[in-house]
């Protein structure tokens, strides 16, 4: 009897099928209604684009959408620092006293609500302006301090999960051949969890880029996020210049997504040549 989840079953077709147009039909009407001549987004009355022209018009839009990238950049490269700091401290360090408190500690923002994560920020950065005089004024800074705590938890799972996978034969080789751990790391170590790197820095990237609730408790008056407008201004009615946004968010989320997986596929493709090589050498 064939499994109901086999590939080849008519109904695991028929659910896979259910379940993409349960997930990409609303992405795909919202990118076509960008293109919707009418003021009501669910009104269609012709193809135009004027309402990109009106998205760039926008300077507060546009201006969030700046604050947005940059601490998105910086929030994602911080991470994957932090968390290959901290994976590489979980799968090659012994057994020290607290091990488990830390693996605790870093894998915490992971099941933490964000109501509770923003407000501890918050706390956080109140009790710093008042007894040390540190950060008085919230802005960039802060938002990319929140956004990187609970960032690098995500970045260490994934880098750790690649860590322990990496054969440390190859490690212990080298430093046999006179290499010290500095080296390993940067010549063995760094090339082999280069595609955990990669991808780690994009999740980082958007959920930075995504997050609303953190920013809005760690926020300053002059640092507005990009979620933090759109929703501001949906709460007032959605306008065809959000259904544009979206479209240019979706466009380079797909664009980020499909350059990763040729990077990392480039990668694996080389390293089964060279492996490969050595193979028919041996031989």
């Amino acid at each position: 009897m064939k499994s109901v989840t086999s590939g080849s079953s008519p109904l695991a077709r028929y659910m896979l099928g259910i379940g993409l147009i349960f997930l990409y039909a609303p992405i795909l009407s919202l990118v076509i209604y960008s293109f919707n001549e009418s003021r009501l987004v669910t009104v269609w009355s012709g193809f135009s684009i004027k309402w990109y022209g009106e998205l760039f018009r926008d300077q507060q839009m546009m201006d969030a959408a700046w604050v947005s990238i940059r601490v998105a950049v910086y929030t994602a490269f911080a991470s994957v620092v932090l968390g290959t700091m901290a994976a590489m401290t979980l799968t090659r360090l012994r057994a020290f006293p607290g091990k488990t408190l830390f693996s605790a500690m870093i894998t915490a923002p992971l099941v933490m609500p964000e109501v509770i994560t923003g407000l501890s920020i918050l706390l956080m950065f109140v009790t710093l302006a008042d007894v040390f005089g540190i950060g008085q004024t919230r802005g960039v800074w802060s938002i990319w301090a929140a956004h990187v705590t609970f960032s690098m938890a995500f970045v260490t799972v994934v880098v750790s999960s690649r860590l322990s996978e990496l054969d440390r034969s190859l490690e212990e080789a080298a430093m046999d051949l006179g290499a010290n751990r500095i080296k390993v790391f940067f010549v063995i170590t760094l090339p082999i969890i280069a595609p955990a790197l990669v991808s780690g820095w994009l999740l980082a990237f958007t959920l930075s880029l995504d997050d609303l609730v953190i920013a809005s408790f760690v926020s300053g008056p002059a640092s507005t996020t990009l979620p933090m407008k759109v929703f501001s201004s949906v709460r007032l009615g959605v306008s065809p210049k959000v259904n544009a946004l979206a479209t240019l968010l979706i466009l380079a989320a797909t664009t980020a997504a499909v350059v990763g997986w040729w990077l990392m596929s480039r990668d694996e493709k080389k390293r089964e040549r060279e492996i490969q090589q050595a193979l028919q050498q041996d031989d």
